[in-house]
């Protein structure tokens, strides 16, 4: 596989090696032995997986746990998505930073977003699967959402009036967040 570093540091583009024929593909989306090695991380585990299904102008996010926080290796499997990690780590050197990449069936593109970062994705398709890796069980008590056009991030998201659950649109901005800590 190839792994392309990011501007945060942590946050990586991983591309598992595909083998394609005139029947199809095959590809290994996890090992544990392989990506704890090629992510550098000795004690990886995931103890939860998620499917999400959305339609097109959706975006969901951003999401993170306050405690118990997860790291997410997320792909899209059908359809295609434009995938963002935002840093909210308080002490980090990227603090208030944001990377983005589109994960598609087509590119079977991965991301690595480790604990302490927040992450949403829009729906650049008719319809998306997203099937992603979590290191931490999922904690309703310490859920929290970051507001997606935060103009002190400024996310360059590809739509500009997304479809929002209810709680994502009263998601907070970085600053009200880092005030809450």
């Amino acid at each position: 596989m190839n792994i392309t570093d990011t501007a945060i540091a942590d946050v990586k583009i991983i591309h598992p090696r595909v083998f394609a024929d005139a029947r199809g593909f095959l590809l290994e989306s996890f090992s544990l032995q392989r990506y704890r090695q090629a992510l550098g991380l000795p004690e990886l585990v995931f103890v939860q997986d998620n499917h999400s299904r959305s339609h097109q102008g959706v975006l969901r996010g951003l999401h993170f746990q306050r405690h118990q926080p997860q790291g997410k290796l997320v792909q899209c499997v059908r359809g295609a998505v434009f995938d963002v990690a935002v840093d909210i780590r308080p002490h980090s050197p990227s603090y208030g930073q944001w990377v983005g990449t589109v994960l598609s069936e087509d590119n079977q593109a991965q991301m690595w977003i480790p604990p302490g970062l927040a992450h949403g994705f829009a729906v650049l398709s008719s319809v998306a699967d997203c099937l992603y890796k979590c290191t931490d069980y999922y904690h309703p008590q310490s859920e929290d959402c970051l507001i997606w056009n935060d103009p002190a991030i400024g996310i360059n998201w590809p739509l500009t009036r997304p479809q929002l659950s209810a709680k994502d649109a009263q998601g907070k901005t970085l600053a009200a967040l880092a005030a809450a800590q």
